[in-house]
């Protein structure tokens, strides 16, 4: 096969909304689906063929039956799958957060760091996220803010719409709001260090677990750079590059899937068609698939929106 469709992982986090399931389609019969992962061979949640052959098993089952060339040439510097594709719902606020770089996290948790983008898909009136601090500030004077429950007051609140791309660095402080729906692109990692919570407590009745010494030693304390110009990227970094397309009737999508690495195409929006060799395979809004290194030219028909991810 040369198109493989996937179903996620799902994260029920407390702040989540139902919002993936309603609006998305993810099949799922619990109350809080706060995450989806689409494309994932990460321990924590690994996603599973959907069809064919290889129904219901993990993505790295197909991964050992078919070889790491699947993957690409640009994989091959990776001892892990290297990214991880997500929908996340953000009905509540999420917590101030932080991730580590790849030296740090390898070192002091035995995964990845993690880099990431978000693009905003929904959002209700007035949402908006953390990305950064409006201004410089001391390290001594983060560590009191944390300590007495102000840190809010100097983040860098952005508002957000749909369309919108954010682009957030390891030791970027940050947050998405509540009343936000995004698609996730990241590195394959679930290394987050809580620093403030709003004092929420998890099913256990304890408030969850924070990491304030991880944080200070991680958590760069200045404004965010600017989003640079990626061409026709949405973003074009080490780890991935993405673009994003919208499919009409009269305007199709094509795109090569070559050695040099394995295709993810996420709709977002509409309902299309992939076709690539002899296979052609129908994907509606909320799904996503997984075009192996190697399988050449592929060609997306129909009407809506896709996030195209390749490694680079």
């Amino acid at each position: 096969m040369n198109i493989y469709k996937l179903k996620p992982a799902i994260k029920d986090y407390l702040w989540g909304g139902h919002r993936l399931v309603e609006d998305y389609g993810i099949e799922y019969d619990g109350d809080v689906c706060a995450e989806a992962w689409l494309l994932s061979d990460h321990k924590d949640g690994k996603s599973l063929i959907a069809e064919g052959e290889f129904a219901g098993k993990p993505l790295d089952e197909l991964i050992k039956a078919k070889g790491k060339g699947i993957l690409g040439k640009n994989c091959g510097k990776y001892d892990d799958f290297p990214i991880l594709i997500k929908l996340i719902d953000a009905k509540k606020p999420l917590s101030i957060q932080v991730h580590p770089d790849e030296e740090y996290a390898l070192a002091h948790e035995g995964q990845h760091g993690k880099t990431e983008m978000w693009y905003i898909l929904q959002t209700f009136e007035d949402a908006f996220l953390y990305e950064g601090f409006a201004h410089s500030i001391t390290k001594d004077e983060f560590k009191e803010r944390i300590e007495n429950n102000t840190l809010e007051e100097v983040l860098n609140k952005v508002k957000v719409k749909p369309g919108d791309v954010i682009y957030i660095t390891p030791g970027t402080l940050h947050a998405i709001g509540g009343g936000v729906v995004l698609a996730e692109i990241q590195q394959s990692s679930n290394v987050t260090y809580r620093i403030y919570d709003y004092g929420r407590v998890g099913a256990d009745g304890k408030a969850r677990p924070l990491h304030i010494n991880q944080a200070l030693d991680v958590t760069k304390l200045v404004k965010p750079d600017k989003l640079g110009d990626f061409g026709d990227f949405l973003i074009n970094c080490e780890y991935f590059k993405v673009k994003h397309a919208t499919v009409t009737k009269d305007s199709s999508f094509s795109g090569h899937a070559d050695v040099s690495s394995f295709v993810s195409v996420l709709v977002v929006e509409g309902e299309v068609s992939i076709c690539c060799g002899e296979d052609e395979v129908t994907f509606k809004k909320g799904e996503s698939a997984f075009i192996p290194a190697g399988a050449g030219e592929y060609q997306v028909l129909g009407e809506g929106e896709i996030i195209v991810t390749k490694v680079p």
